[in-house]
């Protein structure tokens, strides 16, 4: 009786091996997600000045009568 009730307990219920690998998951994805967020963020805001530098010298050409 000792035997099969220590046998029990050192099993894994596969149930329980998906809902740790799902919260680890979970876990992981929060500051993944804020990572990619920044990072999204800073391309944005690095295109964007890139298009306004670009706006500014159409606008000083046209200005200047070059165009």
């Amino acid at each position: 009786m000792l035997l099969a009730s220590a046998q029990s307990t050192a099993t894994f219920n596969t149930g329980d091996i998906i809902f740790q690998l799902l919260s680890l998951l979970f876990l992981l994805t929060i500051p993944v997600g804020i990572i990619i967020f920044i990072v999204v963020l800073r391309r944005r805001n690095s295109r964007l000045k890139r298009v306004e530098e670009k706006l500014d010298k159409l606008i000083s050409d046209k200005e200047n009568g070059r165009v």
